[in-house]
């Protein structure tokens, strides 16, 4: 397993994830290929989520795949609910950065240790999570989501069982 910590948020050209397989948050979509398939994807996934593109986030996952918020009893199944359970999510939502803390990877799995700071009905928050992706030819296969979600409802301001 090969652990990484970005020092700073910043893009990464693909050469940089060739030569020492880093990777950090940025502000801006740029699709990255390098020899690292697992470690792209979670760039990738991380510019699509601080774009708010939903559609770019969709389509990094498997058609088959699974999102599972672990404080949630059920895993959202295939690209196209995902998008949707997505869509509802960013609804309200003006401003989000996935701050990578660490990330390591280990063959098609990569953990991601964050801090998302977003806008959301104008207010400002911000709340820790760990997410550990499985990745397979090119896609999420599946993404376990790990957070206090009353910790998250409230800087989202919003009161349990009223979203």
């Amino acid at each position: 397993m090969a652990f990484l910590t970005p020092r700073q948020p910043k893009k990464l050209s693909t050469k940089m994830l060739c030569g020492i397989a880093l990777i950090a948050g940025s502000a801006t979509t740029t699709l990255v290929q390098a020899e690292d398939p697992p470690l792209v994807v979670a760039h990738n996934m991380v510019n699509a989520w601080n774009d708010l593109d939903v559609p770019a986030i969709a389509n990094l996952f498997a058609e088959d795949g699974r999102f599972q918020s672990m404080m949630q009893p059920e895993a959202t199944v295939g690209r196209a609910n995902i998008e949707a359970q997505f869509a509802g999510l960013l609804n309200g939502a003006s401003a989000l950065e996935l701050k990578l803390v660490n990330i390591a990877v280990n063959n098609d799995v990569v953990f991601l240790e964050r801090v998302d700071v977003f806008t959301f009905r104008g207010k400002e928050g911000s709340v820790p999570v760990v997410a550990v992706l499985e990745i397979r030819d090119g896609k999420v296969q599946e993404w376990r989501e790990y957070f206090d979600r009353a910790s998250l409802l409230s800087e989202m301001g919003v009161e349990e069982g009223a979203h």
